[in-house]
Formats: structure tokens, sequence, C-alpha cells
């Protein structure tokens, strides 16, 4: 008797929400065995990479400073996602969030008035989301894919960082270093817990995720784009614009990443430099999709992620391995949550062979 898929005659609601879990189980069996086949020894290995990042109140700390972006972009990319308007150029949209306001640090870099940081807020949203028009203007005119128009935009935006920092912005007292001058005390987040760099951009981060939660499960216009993603032909019918649902999703998704672009460069960083991105946009797709589109999901999500990042950081410097450790913990864990969410619609049936 050899297995077989055969499609449910409705999608299980316990694997929409189990898949997640089946898949973050899967990756854990699976780090065991890719320690093992690297010559480490896998207990330790597991010891190393999920338990020693958050074995003290600075870890943790860490793990909620790094997963303080993730919560930013991945709700605003959870928006367009239960809309069918697929935003995957929000690290372009982070970078140009960061540009707006480093802009902002360096133009009143000599200021002490408490206006300068929710300017550089205001300008790291207006920053990612006028990066994200571009993709809707060319979608609601031309009917342009976003996903390509929007993925090329980030390699844009990566080149217009580098010619800042390398140029204009570059600090002429940075050893040639390609970054700008250090912000001032004035462009910098107040820090939450002394002793560490958690900083108020992780309440930001919460605020965003009830606000976002409120909107998509709450609010008449989260309720038009549901039904745009889920029946498009009969969101149509209802006289629901599409126009505006495209531009509410990709300006929403485009502003919150430029916020949580605005939170690294005032918050850990304190400068522009030419690696102002850790692969945050590209990470918060998975965290939107793990956290099953939800706010109160991405919230876990983002920690797992946030984890998986400290624990390349830990895996590399205690296992001597390279850096793409974590990358490779990532593409795990979105290839089982793949896998796993094929039993949304389908379930195993076992078939007699053929004779």
């Amino acid at each position: 008797m050899l297995p077989r898929l055969e499609a449910r005659a409705e999608a299980s609601n316990a694997m929409r929400y189990g898949s997640p879990l089946l898949a973050v189980g899967l990756t854990l069996i699976g780090g065991l065995v890719l320690f093992y086949l690297l010559g480490r020894n896998p207990l330790h290995g597991f010891k190393v990479f999920f338990f020693d990042p958050v074995h003290d109140l600075y870890g943790i700390s860490e793990l909620l400073l790094k997963a303080t972006p993730l919560m930013l972009i991945a709700t605003g990319l959870a928006v367009g996602f239960r809309a069918n308007v697929w935003n995957i150029g929000a690290e372009g949209q982070f970078l140009m969030g960061a540009v707006g306001a480093t802009g902002v640090a360096l133009l009143f870099q000599n200021s002490q008035s408490p206006l300068v940081l929710p300017a550089m807020l205001v300008a790291g949203a207006i920053g990612g989301a006028v990066w994200a028009a571009i993709p809707a203007a060319l979608k609601t005119r031309f009917n342009t894919n976003e996903i390509l128009t929007s993925l090329m935009l980030v390699y844009v935006a990566e080149l217009l960082v580098s010619w800042l920092v390398f140029g204009p912005w570059k600090d002429p007292q940075g050893f040639n270093f390609p970054q700008t001058i250090m912000f001032g005390n004035n462009a910098l987040l107040p820090i939450l817990i002394p002793g560490t760099r958690l900083n108020i951009a992780f309440l930001v981060a919460l605020a965003v995720l009830v606000g976002g939660y409120v909107f998509m499960n709450r609010s008449y216009m989260g309720f038009q784009m549901q039904v745009a993603g889920q029946a498009e032909a009969a969101a149509r019918y209802a006289g629901y614009s599409g126009v505006r649902t495209i531009w509410v999703s990709l300006l929403t998704g485009g502003a919150l990443a430029g916020v949580a672009g605005m939170a690294e460069v005032a918050g850990p960083m304190g400068q522009l430099t030419d690696h102002a991105s850790s692969g945050y946009g590209f990470a918060a797709i998975i965290v939107a999709f793990i956290g099953r589109l939800n706010p109160v999901g991405i919230f876990f999500a983002s920690l797992l992620m946030a984890l998986l990042y400290m624990g390349g950081e830990q895996a590399q410097q205690h296992l001597n391995l390279p850096p793409a450790i974590g990358q490779v913990f990532q593409g795990m864990l979105l290839f089982f949550l793949l896998g796993a969410d094929v039993f949304i619609n389908y379930r195993l049936r076992r078939a007699s062979l053929a004779k």
C-alpha cells in the first residue's frame, strides 16, 4: 500500500494552524541532523544555537531587539498578503526608511529639539511608503506584476544607500569606512532596559501589532481587503475598489518597513552604513506566513526568526561554522512550512499498488 494525496472536501483548520508548529518541529530535527553532518555534536550544537543566545537578560533583550523590525515589517506585509497583493520588496522599503530617517538626523545633528525623533519616524515611514508607491502606481496604471517591480527596487535602494555612504553622506572622520557620522543623542531611540540595547521601538512594534489586528479583523476596510483576497469577483460585485486595495496594501507595507528602517539606524546602529539591513525585509515574509498573517502569530514567529539570527551568530563564534548557517535554518523553516501547508487542502490516503 502506497500513500497518495487526496483533496479534502474543505480546508483543514487544524492543519492551517498546526502546520507552522509542524514546520518548527521538523526544523529542529533537521538542525540536529545538520550539526551531525557538519561533524559537530548535535546536542551541543542545538544548545549553542537555540539556548545559549537567550540564557540571560541581555540575551532576551537582544532577542526582542531583533524581533522588533520583523514584527513591524511582517504586520505591514500581512495586510497586503491577505488581499493577494504581493509586496516582496520590503527590504528596499526598509532601506529607504533608513535613508529618510538618516537625512533628518544629519540635517538636525546640532539640534536639541525633542521633535527630531518624531520627525525621523515620519520621514522613515514616508521613505518606505514612497518606495512602495512605485510598484503600486505601476500595478494600477499598467497592471505590472508587483512581485517583480517591488523586488527589483530592492537592488536600486541598495545601490542608493551605497552611493550615499560612499559619497555625500560619508563620515570624513570615519577612516574611509562607508558610513555616516554617528547620530547625536537627540536622534537615538530611548533605551528601555539599562545595560541593554533594547529601545522604545519594541513598544512601537507591539502597538503596531495591536493596530494591525484591529485593522485586519475589526475594520470595514480590513474586511474589504480580506474579501478581495479570498474572492476577487465577489469583491468587484460588492463594489469594493481594487485600486484602493492595492494602494492601501503597498503603502501600509512600505510605511511599516520604513519605520523598521528608522528604528534600526536610530537604535542599535546609530548611523547609516552600507550594511544597514540584515535581510529583515525578506525574513519578514517567512514570519508573516509562519504567523498565518495574524498579528498574534506574527509576534511569536518574529521571536523564532530572531532566535535563528542570534543562533547563527552563536554557531559562527562557538562552533566555527560559516555565517550562512542561520540562513540555512531559515530556509529549512520555509521549506518545511511549504511542505506542511500541502496538508491544509490534502490528506494522505493509502492506495494499492497497480498490478
